[in-house]
């Protein structure tokens, strides 16, 4: 008589819904500059404000906490066109996000800019680099650009790199115990992108192999990552 063969357990790839409001957010040193220009506004030192960091460093949250402060509307940079510029501005605040040298309309982001200031409106640029650090073509923007002050995100600390570990496990209702969150602290890349794919990674292995997440099944998968 043949063995009988164990059907494998599939891993579906839900969505697992990240919460971007206030409550969620987790301050440390790292982001205590980007909370803060989210906390000064309407105080802001210039309409146009540009907020920089790494991957996963919190510029959405930010962003989002913003725009639900300032009835902002957003948009990614890749996406924003000169004809869509005067309804993007309609709220009198605008997010564009994810601002990177050759993946927008220069011209489009300078009649945003000149629109903004005609019309007294708030503007919070994101990207992983200053303004100063782009290779930008049109050379009015790149005037108007370096002039936009610059708020940056850092790599998180020690506490905050664990919180992070600790908030994207329970985003995806996963059940962990420290002994998880410090193996995983100390052997990732001191970022949030790198805490979110570590999480991800457990998460879907975990139902994969219908074993609950532990520090060995971490062990095993870093090993191998």
């Amino acid at each position: 008589m043949a063995g009988r063969v164990h059907p494998r357990q599939l891993a579906f790839a839900l969505p697992h819904a990240e919460s971007l409001s206030r409550d969620n957010f987790l301050e440390g040193p790292a982001n205590a500059a980007g909370l803060a220009l989210v906390d000064a506004w309407p105080e802001w030192p210039n309409r146009i404000m540009w907020l920089a960091g790494p991957e996963g460093s919190g510029k959405s949250h930010l962003a989002a906490i913003w725009a639900e402060d300032s009835g902002a509307r957003s948009t990614a940079a890749d996406g924003l066109t000169a004809e869509a510029v005067p309804g993007a501005l309609a709220t009198g605040a605008l997010v564009v996000e994810d601002l990177k040298a050759g993946t927008f309309d220069e011209r489009a982001l300078f009649h945003l800019m000149n629109l903004a200031r005609e019309d007294g409106a708030y503007v919070l640029l994101t990207g992983r680099e200053a303004p100063s650090s782009l290779q930008i073509e049109l050379r009015d923007l790149r005037s108007r650009l370096r002039a936009v002050p610059v708020i940056s995100l850092l790599p998180p600390d020690d506490q905050l790199f664990r919180g992070l570990i600790v908030k994207f496990c329970a985003d995806r209702q996963l059940a962990v115990d420290e002994s998880v969150v410090s193996y995983l602290a100390t052997r990732l890349e001191r970022s949030s992108a790198a805490a979110r794919r570590a999480v991800e990674l457990l998460d879907s292995e975990a139902l994969r192999l219908g074993r609950p997440v532990t520090r060995a099944l971490a062990a095993e998968l870093l090993r191998d990552a």
